[in-house]
């Protein structure tokens, strides 16, 4: 019976863990980051998981503060200190958040921390776990994004067959009419009313087709995703271009458009999509300021993103115009289209390669004295969306 009890007591001794062997299987997880913090807060042990997961070796972070792993906007709302009172409080904190990397990017995390207990009983320090559950966030996220797209795509798929049934079979029945009555009559027919109706034909078929190449470009924003390829783009030469574009419109109403953009504002982009923001918005501008107004464009910094300014002196626009500016009605759309030749449709198409770049849009007015189209775009691509 004692060789028993003194075998078990050697046994004992001998399989008793060492600090190496809990250090190995820290450091055998890498999937998970594991590190300490002295009683100041700063970082005193390191796991092999935490440095494959934020790319710091040990050397580098030794020493270094908590909030060295922490997002500028956690900082700023004081995250980690209130992770340390909720963990002295309750013996531990959980939360599930944005973390950031050496390199600057982002992975999402499950993170536990908990204070540190010396075998004394005395407090220590305290000990930080992270599980990177980035590919979760991102399908969960994906699942998310891809049911509210299908919401949309239903919505779209019923606008553009509201379009296609009414706005463009309507006006395409009467231009088949006028032509049939031409073919028919043609030889008995006055020269000036040939003329009037061929006037007519033409800009029939014109408006017609301006609102099938809305069409196209509207679709472009869902249906066709794989066209979708933003860059880093100058934007002065793409203002440039669009002046250009319309300098005769705007000549033919001495409408003067001045740009006030800086040779070396960039901005991340699809460059023709950012064509046809610019464009539906300055031409936009011209339709509604009168002979010898200006429009002004300009951009100034913000954080990480450009605010552009479209800015005319035209006749402005009511509170209840501007609420319903981005969000036309398609029982409204032939009224709309009617009036202000399809800037209804112009303006949906803006807003939605504005939210395909990551922007979006705004405005400003007062009847009388002209308005102020704002929309953002990002500077350089998104570490994360």
């Amino acid at each position: 019976m004692e060789n028993n009890q003194e075998n078990h007591k050697i046994l004992k001794k001998k399989y008793l863990p060492t600090s190496e062997f809990y250090s190995q299987i820290i450091d055998s997880l890498q999937d998970y980051s594991i590190f300490t913090l002295d009683k100041e807060f700063n970082i005193n042990s390191w796991s092999a998981g935490a440095t494959k997961i934020f790319g710091y070796e040990v050397d580098e972070v030794i020493g270094e503060s908590f909030d060295l792993i922490f997002t500028e906007e956690d900082l700023k709302n004081e995250i980690p200190k209130r992770e340390i009172q909720i963990a002295l409080k309750e013996g531990r904190a959980t939360d599930n958040r944005w973390h950031i990397t050496k390199d600057k990017s982002f992975f999402f995390a499950f993170g536990l921390v908990f204070p540190l207990i010396s075998l004394d009983g005395e407090m220590i320090g305290y000990v930080k776990i992270l599980q990177d559950l980035t590919y979760k966030k991102q399908s969960e996220d994906s699942i998310k994004n891809y049911v509210k797209e299908l919401e949309e795509l239903n919505t779209h798929k019923e606008s553009v067959l509201a379009i296609l049934s009414h706005d463009l079979r309507s006006p395409l029945s009467a231009i088949i009419g006028t032509a049939k009555y031409l073919k028919e009559n043609f030889h008995k027919m006055k020269t000036d009313t040939v003329q009037e109706m061929l006037e007519l034909l033409y800009k029939s078929s014109t408006d017609e087709l301006e609102m099938l190449d809305y069409l196209v470009e509207w679709a472009r924003i869902k249906y066709a995703s794989d066209v979708f390829s933003p860059t880093k783009i100058k934007l002065i030469e793409y203002i440039n271009k669009v002046f250009e574009t319309l300098k005769e419109t705007a000549s033919i109403n001495t409408i003067n458009l001045h740009h006030e953009i800086e040779e070396n504002t960039f901005i991340f982009a699809d460059g023709k999509m950012l064509i046809s923001i610019i464009q539906n918005i300055v031409s936009n501008a011209i339709k509604h300021t009168e002979k010898g107004g200006m429009i002004t464009v300009s951009a100034k910094n913000l954080e990480d993103k450009i605010i552009i300014q479209v800015k005319d002196t035209g006749i402005g626009m009511s509170k209840e115009i501007m609420n319903k500016l981005f969000t036309p009605q398609m029982k409204t759309l032939s009224e709309t289209r009617k009036k202000d030749k399809g800037a209804g449709i112009g303006l949906l198409l803006v807003k939605g390669f504005l939210e395909k770049n990551g922007g979006e849009i705004w405005v400003e007015s007062i009847e009388g004295e002209g308005s102020s189209f704002y929309f953002t775009l990002p500077i350089e691509k998104p570490l994360y969306k």
